[in-house]
């Protein structure tokens, strides 16, 4: 059997990069996608080149259709195929919702809404007629529950998380899998976004994650092992109380 092809998007860092390298240690074709930090990018290949893993950039701005479109053809992926998507890109810019300005929640709803629909639609119908794909996306606790100073980024995980549940309903029957992974506080650059000393008092485990935790709950989702798993939210977030 020909090697499984991911592609992860918002991978150069952090949760990205995590699931990338714990991909490609199960012997999974990775395509790290990147909108502008090429240098970490390339940094996360070549950590998993020199383990003996496949891993090659692909630069494009997810909340821009014809980028991904562009990219998306020079990975050739009609002839060769993605049989898993990581949907893990996302931006913050928080402020109370009053003095919010537009362009701020546009940026926030094209970067991880646009971004779901435009990396995630054009690479379905290849799994539907190969019956077998896996398609995960990276929520947020603030799409679940909400967060003061943060409505954009709370509407946008929100509708990932219903556009997780609807997917996952029309191609099961093709045998291709659509779920969510929840993060909670994880130690990343976003990290420096909250006031984690508060919020970890509210972890049962008492503290912060690391992102190869959250990466070993996605490569589950990704295996023959979570086949009869669809349209669940996994949360990893050492029991943080909402």
């Amino acid at each position: 059997m020909a090697m499984r092809r991911a592609i992860i998007s918002g991978a150069s860092r952090g949760i990205g990069a995590a699931i990338a390298q714990v991909l490609a240690a199960e012997g999974i074709r990775v395509v790290i996608g990147y909108r502008e930090q090429c240098d970490r990018a390339a940094t996360v290949a070549d950590t998993i080149r020199a383990s003996g893993g496949d891993a090659s950039l692909a630069q494009f701005d997810v909340a821009d259709f014809d980028s991904v479109a562009s990219a998306l053809t020079n990975l050739d992926y009609q002839t060769d195929p993605f049989d898993i998507v990581v949907n893990n890109a996302a931006v913050l810019r928080d402020s109370l919702f009053p003095s919010m300005p537009r362009a701020d929640w546009r940026l926030v709803l094209d970067t991880v809404l646009d971004g779901f629909f435009n990396l995630t639609q054009p690479l379905v119908l290849p799994m539907v007629r190969r019956r077998w794909g896996r398609i995960i996306n990276i929520v947020s606790p603030s799409g679940l529950v909400g967060n003061r100073g943060q409505v954009n980024y709370s509407a946008a995980k929100g509708g990932l998380v219903a556009a997780t549940k609807s997917l996952a309903r029309e191609v099961a029957a093709r045998g291709v899998t659509v779920n969510a992974v929840c993060p909670g506080l994880i130690q990343t650059d976003m990290l420096n976004s909250f006031d984690s000393e508060s919020m970890q008092k509210r972890i049962a485990l008492g503290r912060v994650g690391d992102p190869r935790e959250v990466a070993q709950a996605v490569r589950f989702l990704t295996s023959d092992d979570a086949q009869y798993i669809t349209g669940v939210v996994l949360r990893v977030d050492g029991g943080l109380s909402l």
